[in-house]
């Protein structure tokens, strides 16, 4: 994910300045000569242009972010459709989708300037059928076996892979004083589509089903919208010719301490958001059945996209308050809430109140969206006072990090649904994964604490 520096970009000035440079195009949407930093240029053509790729390549994240989140809504359904799955087999459903998106985030970072931003959009967006389909397909037959089931739901991996390319791309079009808006614009517009698939899936499957459930929907109704994203990236986007791979910044970037501890950070807050919203549905189908589906005329409603909802908006707080405390500072204040809603959740669950469960668990994605967004904030920060060399150099290597910090962070989709397993499996329960949980958040809030607030030289640049 990225930072959110300011809500709107800043207000043109009323004389323009003519481009330094002026752009070519090439066949195949290829431009030449692009320089955001050239003030006549960006305000000539420049800005219309990269707006244009921007709207583009938001709708084609979304689309990334509801595909790579179907199968924790499909799945909570699959016994009641014939299915015969034990928890354990349900809980790699819902996990290996984040599994194989996380690990596709590190190549796909590097696509846009291998194809180009335009190409590498049309053909990961079309990537995005594979998993559709292959959804719609296997969800037929109740006899299909739990393998091809579960190579079915990697396949939507392929949708958080996209998050990465995505937000390479957009970078390349945008100033530095802009980046932020326009990055937490293409952030934002993609997590949400974690919250719109949980509402829009749980309907789509049953309305007008009756007694049946008409779950290949899942997968078929999104493949309109992936050829019309297609379509778009075909049609209106643009090819970059100097947006380059800066596999020696990754490489520099690898051998940082700060990149690692930065990464651990970010599995705690992204990791928290996306684990918890792939296994909120079911959480709530294991402990609270009655409130799993709730019929509204000839449909039903799942309330468990509320958690993806709340995560997403709340993001952006997150680096608002990182901007005014301090990344470091909120991300604390983060972790010693997660942890203190996650013991409320561990000890009101035998209370069996479902409102009072939804309330913590909206508090917990809270928290861990402000989270999210204050520990990315922190990283740029972090690598330019860490950072050896001149400022290109520091925001090359800062830039490097925030794409590997983004891909390690992923992998806490997978951490805790299979915490959550192995906690059933074990106990018959998941409150000890509730207990693993709160320890983890303690150590990240003591890490956060002594590495970044008690450190005298990051404390006076308010890291």
């Amino acid at each position: 994910m990225t930072e959110t520096l300011s809500t709107a970009p800043p207000q043109d000035d009323r004389t323009v300045a003519p481009a330094t440079t002026a752009l070519a195009t090439r066949p195949g949407r290829w431009i030449d000569h692009w320089n955001p930093e050239d003030e006549g240029q960006w305000r000539t053509e420049g800005r219309a242009i990269a707006r244009r790729n921007l709207n583009w390549s938001i709708f084609a994240e979304f689309l990334g972010f509801v595909v790579w989140q179907l199968w924790s809504i499909v799945v909570v359904t699959l016994p009641a459709a014939g299915f015969d799955l034990d928890t354990g087999e349900i809980f790699w459903l819902i996990s290996i989708p984040s599994l194989v998106g996380a690990t596709l985030r590190i190549p796909y970072s590097f696509f846009v300037p291998m194809f180009g931003g335009r190409n590498w959009t049309i053909i990961s967006a079309g990537l995005l059928l594979a998993p559709t389909i292959a959804l719609a397909v296997c969800v037929s037959n109740p006899e299909t076996p739990f393998g091809v089931l579960l190579a079915a739901a990697a396949l939507a991996g392929f949708g958080g892979g996209n998050f990465a390319s995505s937000m390479s791309n957009i970078t390349y079009f945008y100033p530095q004083r802009e980046k932020g808006w326009a990055l937490g614009l293409n952030a934002a517009g993609g997590n949400i589509g974690a919250a719109v698939a949980q509402f829009i899936v749980p309907i789509a499957i049953t309305i007008g089903a009756g007694a049946t459930l008409n779950l290949t929907v899942a997968g078929w109704i999104w493949i309109p919208f992936i050829l019309l994203a297609m379509f778009g990236a075909y049609r209106y986007m643009d090819n970059l010719s100097n947006a380059k791979a800066d596999v020696s910044g990754s490489a520099a970037a690898l051998k940082e301490p700060h990149l690692w501890l930065m990464s651990v950070l970010y599995i705690g807050t992204f990791g928290s958001f996306i684990g918890f919203a792939s296994v909120f549905p079911k959480l709530i189908a294991d402990q609270f059945p009655e409130f799993s589906a709730i019929a509204v005329g000839g449909a039903s409603i799942s309330l468990a996209f509320l958690g993806a909802l709340v995560g997403s908006l709340s993001r952006p707080f997150g680096g608002r308050l990182a901007d005014r405390f301090g990344g470091a500072r909120i991300t604390m204040v983060a972790f010693a809430a997660m942890a203190t809603i996650t013991v409320g959740v561990l000890l009101t669950l035998p209370l069996g109140d479902f409102w009072l469960f939804l309330g913590l668990f909206l508090l917990l994605f809270a928290a861990a969206g402000v989270g999210n967004g204050s520990t990315y904030r922190m990283v740029p920060i972090v690598f330019a006072l860490r950072a050896s060399g001149d400022d290109a150099a520091k925001k090359r290597k800062a830039a490097a990090a925030l794409g590997l910090i983004s891909a390690i962070g992923a992998y806490g989709g997978f951490l805790i649904p299979q915490a959550l397993n192995l906690s059933f499996q074990a106990t018959g329960g998941y409150s000890s994964a509730f207990v693993g949980f709160i320890a983890v958040y303690a150590v990240l809030l003591l890490i956060t604490y002594g590495v970044y607030v008690r450190s005298g030289r990051l404390r006076e640049h308010q890291i």
